[in-house]
């Protein structure tokens, strides 16, 4: 009998209780017993029926003195107080939990539940119009935001205040130009056999086979050459950029740089962007010979032309007005490409998902830049006859 006694004892023991009681527009909840998974815990339908009942109440507090022990579990009865507050948007103060409790429901209330989406509010169309409106103007400002500071830290940089690592430009430097050889050959070379292909079924038909040299010169000097080296560097260095710098998000190294009095714009930004603004000009005149190279074998070893016609005919076909328009944008390539990559991994959430997805962004905006601004070469070359 003696045990029975001690066990009833030791499981009314264990009950997590309950109490509701106003103070004032308060409802008071009140934690008793041991809350804990092996106790019976209770349910949230008392505290949702104190909340119907008039008056409202304006807040929900919680005295927790009676907890005797609990655990993970107590969130269980929390998390459901706090959904009915929710509903009925009446505020929760979490003052009268213990400190463990607290940090954990404020933890649990940070991360959403999986699988849950949210939703923008829905409108009117007008005002769906206006939101989209405010997100453009938002992400115009914060695009001339970043311009201005990068343009701040380059004018540092050319009045050799700015506090970088040479050794960093000196890798970056590598990375963005003798590290991308191989990949721009491969492409350049394919595409001026492809370009050469491209024109000589055409060309035959007339029996000027002779002009996929002029075809494959100037169509590469002049624009692909550099429009390509430059899709190949926004896949490659644009998205190493967002990732290396979002990845310092992540761990906070940026924070850490700011704290030490160090601008990030000119430590990881500046050097990104010098690096390629030097090397995207030099791969492209590399970019330019490959693609040369590649029509040169399709001309000498299937078109039947000579090596001396082919190479001759290239010389009088390509001049220095073909020349330098692609070397230019090679470099207006180079600079919009290190722009995009860096605005996005400085702009990166504080997720490893978040990295990923600000290098994919990266190589994105890259790409659209990169196509809009040839368009905008080819606009001005033919207005101005260049």
């Amino acid at each position: 009998m003696s045990s029975g006694r001690g066990a009833g004892a030791a499981q009314a023991q264990d009950i997590a209780k309950v109490s509701l009681q106003r103070d004032g527009d308060q409802l008071v909840v009140g934690l008793a017993g041991t809350w804990q998974i092996s106790a019976h815990l209770p349910g949230t339908t008392a505290v949702e029926a104190a909340l119907e009942s008039p008056p409202a109440p304006t807040g929900i507090e919680f005295d927790s003195q009676g907890i005797e022990g609990w655990d993970s579990s107590v969130l269980t009865f929390l998390m459901g107080v706090e959904d009915a507050a929710d509903e009925r948007s009446i505020p929760v103060d979490h003052a009268g939990l213990p400190d463990g409790v607290r940090r954990l429901v404020e933890l649990a209330r940070a991360v959403p539940e999986r699988g849950t989406r949210t939703e923008e509010p829905k409108g009117s169309p007008l005002a769906r119009v206006g939101g989209v409106g405010l997100k453009i103007y938002d992400g115009a400002v914060g695009e001339l935001e970043f311009l201005g500071e990068v343009a701040r830290a380059f004018g540092a940089f050319l009045r050799g205040k700015a506090r970088y690592r040479k050794s960093d430009l000196r890798l970056l430097i590598q990375q963005a130009g003798a590290d991308a050889l191989g990949i721009a050959s491969l492409v350049s070379l394919l595409f001026g056999l492809i370009l050469a292909f491209v024109g000589a079924v055409q060309l035959q038909q007339f029996g000027a086979a002779i002009y996929v040299a002029d075809l494959v010169g100037v169509g590469m000097v002049r624009d692909m050459a550099a429009f390509m080296t430059a899709i190949i560097v926004a896949g490659r260095s644009g998205a190493a950029y967002a990732a290396q710098i979002g990845t310092m998000r992540v761990t906070e190294e940026i924070d850490a740089l700011r704290t030490t009095g160090i601008s990030p714009m000119e430590f990881l930004v500046v050097p990104r962007v010098v690096a390629l603004v030097l090397m995207m000009p030099l791969l492209t005149v590399y970019a330019d010979l490959m693609g040369i190279l590649g029509g040169y074998v399709v001309g000498v070893g299937i078109l039947d032309l000579t090596p001396r016609a082919y190479i001759q005919q290239t010389i009088n076909a390509v001049n220095m007005t073909h020349f330098f328009p692609g070397v230019i944008k090679g470099t207006i390539y180079g600079l919009l490409v290190a722009l995009a990559g860096c605005k996005q991994g400085m702009a990166a959430g504080n997720s490893a998902s978040a990295v990923g997805d600000a290098a994919t962004r990266a190589v994105v905006n890259g790409v659209v830049a990169i196509i809009v601004a040839c368009g905008v070469a080819q606009v001005i070359s033919y207005v101005f006859g260049i």
